[in-house]
């Protein structure tokens, strides 16, 4: 897949960040690269999408680059977001899929996609049920002071 020098800019910037970015704090950071609109980088996020490289988060309206790449379902994505720090994980779990699988064929239901964002407490910040991260199912990928106030 080859990519535009704009959508090279936006991905670059997400993964120097290390974490989510609203379109505008894209914007700010890549007005040195010659962007001056939020469609340019709507533009390119959109493409970075449809080539699984990055991911929404509905809740902050910010963008993330995946992080489970070999294992992802780019139709079903499920996501760890702490209250606290603004950490992201991504999760990758075959059991969820197939468990959502099952679901959808026995209900007759035609999935266009899924979005799962968990919202609570990363082991790091102190939760007491800091035990379901034990698995390393999660891959931490974020922190909040990244996050886009728009």
């Amino acid at each position: 897949m080859r990519l535009t020098s704009n959508q090279q800019a936006v991905l670059a910037t997400l993964k120097e960040a290390r974490g989510p970015l609203g379109a505008y704090a894209l914007l700010d950071r890549l007005r040195s690269h010659g962007f001056s609109a939020p469609t340019q980088v709507y533009r390119a996020l959109d493409r970075l999408q449809s080539c699984g490289l990055v991911h929404r988060l509905s809740t902050l309206n910010a963008y993330v680059c995946c992080a489970c790449t070999a294992t992802c379902r780019h139709d079903l994505r499920a996501f760890a977001i702490c209250d606290e720090c603004g950490s992201v994980s991504e999760l990758a779990d075959s059991d969820l899929s197939g468990c959502l699988d099952r679901w959808v064929k026995g209900n007759a239901f035609s999935l266009r996609g899924a979005a799962i964002e968990l919202l609570g407490r990363c082991a790091g910040c102190g939760d007491s049920g800091s035990a379901a991260n034990e698995g390393g199912k999660f891959r931490h990928s974020s922190r909040k002071e990244n996050q886009d106030e728009h």
